[in-house]
C-alpha cells in the first residue's frame, strides 16, 4: 500500500471515531428530518435545511480540520521525519477529514433529503453541503499551516468564519448604498465570487421560485448568467476556493521550518 493511502487510512479512523464527528451527523440527521417533518411542505424543509447549512457545516469543518491538525501536530512531525515528501502529509490530512466530514453530511443530510426531497434542489442541496466543508477544510489547513500557535489559529478560522458567514453579505449591502449612484451590477458579481457562503445560497436558490430568499446576489446571477450557466459558475468558482487554498497549504507547508 502506497505512504499516502497508508496515511488517509490512519486519519480517516482516527476521525471516523472522533465523538464530535458522530455528534456532528446525528445532529444533522435530526434537524434534516425535524424540518422536512415541520414543515408538512418539501421546499419549506429544503429552505429550513439551507440555512443550516450555510452556517452549521462551514462552521463545523472550519473548526473541527484545525483542531484535528493541531492535534495531530506530532504525529505530523514524526511523518516529516520520515522520507516521506511534505506535500503527501497535507493533502493526506485534507483527504482523511475530506472523506470523513463527506460521509457526515452524506448520512445527516444526504438521507433525509433522498427520503422527502429526492429532486434537482435536494440533490443540489447535498452537494453544496460537501462544496462547503471541502472548501472549509481546506481553508483550515491553510490558516493551520501559517501558524504554530493552536489558540491564534482557531482565532483566526473562527474570524473567517464569522466573515463569511455573517458580516460579508453586511459589507456587500453597504458598498451597493454607498455607491448607488454608479453601475455595480458586474462588480456585485465580482464580490459574491469572494464569499463561498453566498455562492453555496445561490447555487440552491437559483433552482427555487424564492425571489425574496434570492437576495440581490441571488437576483443578479440570475438576470445576467441564467439559471443553468449561473449554477455552472458557481460550482466553477467553489471549485476553485477549495483548490487555491490547499495549494497553498501545501506550498507554505513545504517550506516551513517544524
Amino acid at each position: 500500500m502506497l505512504p499516502s493511502f497508508r496515511i488517509i487510512k490512519y486519519v480517516l479512523m482516527d476521525i471516523l471515531q472522533n465523538r464530535i464527528i458522530i455528534g456532528y451527523t446525528l445532529f444533522l440527521f435530526a434537524v434534516s428530518f425535524g424540518l422536512f417533518n415541520l414543515g408538512g411542505d418539501s421546499t419549506k424543509g429544503l429552505v429550513g435545511l439551507l440555512n443550516i447549512v450555510l452556517i452549521v457545516t462551514p462552521l463545523v469543518s472550519i473548526v473541527f480540520s484545525t483542531i484535528h491538525f493541531y492535534n495531530s501536530y506530532e504525529f505530523i512531525e514524526l511523518l516529516a521525519a520520515q522520507p516521506i515528501r511534505r506535500s503527501l502529509i497535507v493533502w493526506s490530512e485534507f483527504w482523511g477529514l475530506t472523506i470523513a466530514l463527506t460521509l457526515a453530511t452524506l448520512v445527516g443530510i444526504g438521507v433525509p433529503v433522498v427520503v422527502f426531497a429526492a429532486n434537482a434542489t435536494g440533490i443540489s442541496l447535498v452537494l453544496v453541503a460537501v462544496g462547503l466543508s471541502v472548501v472549509f477544510i481546506s481553508i483550515a489547513l491553510l490558516a493551520s499551516v501559517l501558524t504554530r500557535d493552536k489558540a491564534k489559529g482557531i482565532g483566526v478560522v473562527l474570524l473567517l468564519w464569522f466573515l463569511f458567514a455573517l458580516l460579508y453579505d453586511a459589507l456587500v449591502l453597504f458598498l451597493m448604498f454607498a455607491f448607488a449612484d454608479y453601475p455595480l451590477e458586474k462588480a456585485m458579481l465580482g464580490f459574491v465570487c469572494l464569499n463561498p457562503i453566498d455562492l453555496a445560497r445561490v447555487v440552491v436558490l437559483l433552482q427555487m421560485d424564492i425571489a425574496a430568499l434570492m437576495g440581490y446576489t441571488g437576483a443578479l446571477f440570475r438576470e445576467f448568467l441564467g439559471t443553468n450557466w449561473g449554477i455552472v459558475f458557481a460550482l466553477f468558482v467553489l471549485a476553485v476556493w477549495a483548490i487555491v487554498p490547499m495549494l497553498l497549504a501545501v506550498r507554505v507547508f513545504n517550506r516551513k521550518d517544524l
